[in-house]
């Protein structure tokens, strides 16, 4: 449906029905007759902890911002880039997505950069011959205090052909005996020399004084996000937060730069021809919106509604994610990005950031505390990613509750549609059911759709609006106008 004017109440009850928007598009997919069954997914932020390979995008950036380093390699290994959507009505997206990809070689990375400071850090200076490797055992030890795991990851290899095997190795053994072993033979030694008395020690450093932190206490995103930087920091970033709809001054003043970031972003990574991304294409997709703004004594400091969250880097926007603040959450529309930019895998950046925001707010605002990322399609794996941000749950297309994503997995690996919730005495509590209550505007003239289906006979317009009342729900349907003509 085409929504010309809409209140973030409105949005926030429909995309809890399956909803989503582009531009001023708003579009729901038939659920049990789609190919692909696209499920609306939601993090929960206050529980959120990232992941390893969210900590490696994290530190990448910290890095480049104090040093200016950049990450060697190929940036199509990082966690980024899906190939475009079809295009709905034109020019409007499918699938609202935030481009991530999995990224597949962080355990891989991890493995080799702690393989590297041991052996440093023991002053071994030759190099290793193969990095194909064969890794038998590996020590996982906890750093004391720090609150980060610290790997300490020893490594045996297959001989090479022509060459004979160490003897002074040990032999091939299973990775959780040896770490028994060394654990006890530790235990042992510690004993001797009179330093444990008790299991106690191991958790604590051998001091008088208390502990100063607890032990294994890992960091929050915000320390991760917002860890100090020298004063001679390499690059500054900055974001700022802008109304898009209706345009604030601020987004007034950026709009050239922030549309000649999307068109490099359309054409150099969704291969779109020079004449594609234009002006009117821009704005319709990504600026105009139907929400009403909004401001609230309670509600967030900026108001509710559509905005633009621009990243600036050293003066220059470098990456634009469009997000919808509605009453219960922070919806993801779109991230577009500078290409120049890829190596720092903005799009997993800008989601950590954009969850962090949503806990921001819900320091004021209590009530919004989720993040919305569109569409988690299981039968899609470059549309899988979105099942990384934990805890996360998948919206059950028949009742219209919410489910964690893990009890909704093994569903979906038998079929691609599933109803999630369990109880088959449970129905869709906000559907429908007096449809002539339904509010229509006809001939300028706002009436319920019990008075105008006596003006109006057409059966084709009855099963329409029928179908319109079933997807909206009730509550909708009393609040929203219906236009027809």
């Amino acid at each position: 449906m085409w929504a010309h004017s809409m209140t973030v109440q409105d949005y926030q009850d429909l995309i809890d029905r399956g909803w989503r928007r582009s531009g001023k598009y708003v579009y729901k997919p038939v659920m049990n007759q789609t190919c692909c069954p696209q499920y609306t997914i939601r993090c929960r932020p206050l529980q959120f902890q990232p992941s390893k390979s969210h900590k490696k995008v994290l530190k990448k950036m910290l890095k480049f911002l104090a040093k200016g380093e950049i990450s060697k390699g190929n940036c199509e290994d990082e966690p980024m880039e899906p190939t475009a959507e079809d295009a709905v009505a034109g020019d409007f997206a499918l699938i609202n997505k935030l481009d991530i990809q999995c990224d597949l070689t962080a355990l891989s990375d991890d493995l080799r950069e702690s393989l590297e400071s041991e052996e440093k850090q023991k002053g071994k200076s030759s190099k290793r011959e193969d990095t194909n490797e064969l890794i038998q055992s590996q020590d996982i030890e906890e750093k004391l205090g720090s609150g980060e795991p610290s790997r300490s990851v020893k490594v045996h290899t297959v001989p090479k052909p022509g060459k004979g095997a160490d003897l002074s190795k040990p032999p091939c053994r299973k990775a959780k005996e040896i770490r028994k072993e060394r654990k006890r033979l530790k235990l042992m030694q510690q004993n001797r020399a009179g330093e444990l008395e008790g299991l106690q020690a191991q958790c604590e450093p051998l001091s008088s004084s208390p502990p100063k932190a607890k032990c294994n206490q890992p960091k929050s995103l915000e320390d991760l996000i917002f860890e100090s930087l020298p004063e001679n920091a390499s690059h500054k970033l900055e974001v700022r937060v802008v109304r898009s709809s209706p345009q604030s001054s601020q987004f007034k003043a950026t709009f050239q730069e922030s549309y000649q970031v999307y068109k490099r972003y359309q054409m150099v990574i969704h291969k779109d021809p020079p004449d594609k991304p234009t002006v009117s294409q821009f704005t319709r997709f990504l600026c105009s919106s139907p929400l009403e703004a909004e401001t609230s004594p309670n509600g967030p400091d900026c108001g509710y509604g559509s905005f633009h969250q621009q990243y600036w880097l050293d003066g220059k926007i470098i990456a634009v994610g469009v997000i919808d603040i509605l009453p219960h959450c922070v919806s993801s529309v779109y991230l577009y990005y500078d290409p120049d930019y890829s190596f720092l895998s903005l799009g997993v950046y800008s989601a950590l950031r954009e969850i962090a925001f949503t806990r921001h707010l819900h320091e004021k605002t209590s009530q919004l505390s989720y993040y919305y990322m569109g569409f988690y399609i299981h039968s899609c794996p470059k549309m899988k990613y979105k099942g990384q941000y934990r805890p996360s749950d998948l919206l059950c297309p028949e009742t219209y509750v919410w489910v964690p994503i893990e009890q909704c997995l093994p569903s979906l690996e038998n079929s691609k549609y599933c109803r999630f919730n369990q109880d088959s005495e449970a129905v869709d509590e906000g559907r429908s059911k007096e449809p002539d209550r339904l509010q229509v505007l006809y001939k300028k003239a706002i009436m319920p759709y019990g008075v105008y289906k006596k003006q109006q006979k057409d059966p084709r317009d009855e099963a329409a609006v029928l179908q319109y009342a079933a997807l909206v729900g009730q509550a909708c349907s009393e609040r929203m106008l219906l236009f027809r003509n």
